[in-house]
C-alpha cells in the first residue's frame, strides 16, 4: 500500500515505515504530524485517485530530526570583465518517518 501525499508544497510517494526528507516544518522533534492532502492511494492494485484529494484519507508521520542538506556551490562569472561571485547554500530539511497510511 502506498500513497501520494502533498507535504510542504511538494508531492511524495510514501509507504509505511519509510523515511522522507521534506522542506523544513515548524514542528518539534518527536511530534506526530497528520497530512490530509492525499492525492492518490493504491491498496493492493486498487487505485483511488482524488479530485483533487481522496476523501477521508490521511497520512501520519513522526518528526525524527531537523537536518541540513549538502552544500551547493553557486558560482557566477562574466568573461573578460573580472566579475566573479561565489556563494554557497545549504537547504534545511525535516526528516519524517511515515507511521501510518489510512485510506
Amino acid at each position: 500500500m502506498y500513497a501520494i501525499v502533498e507535504i510542504a508544497g511538494q508531492q511524495f510517494k510514501v509507504t509505511k515505515d519509510q523515511k522522507v526528507f521534506v522542506h523544513r516544518l515548524n514542528n518539534e522533534r518527536g511530534d506526530v504530524v497528520e497530512f490530509d492532502n492525499v492525492l492518490l492511494i493504491d491498496q493492493d492494485g486498487k487505485v483511488k485517485v482524488g479530485t483533487p484529494v481522496v476523501e477521508g484519507a490521511k497520512v501520519t508521520a513522526e518528526v525524527v530530526s531537523h537536518v541540513k542538506g549538502d552544500k551547493v556551490i553557486v558560482f557566477k562569472k562574466r568573461r573578460r570583465k573580472g566579475y566573479r561571485v561565489k556563494n554557497g547554500h545549504r537547504q534545511c530539511f525535516t526528516e519524517l518517518v511515515i507511521k501510518d497510511v489510512v485510506a
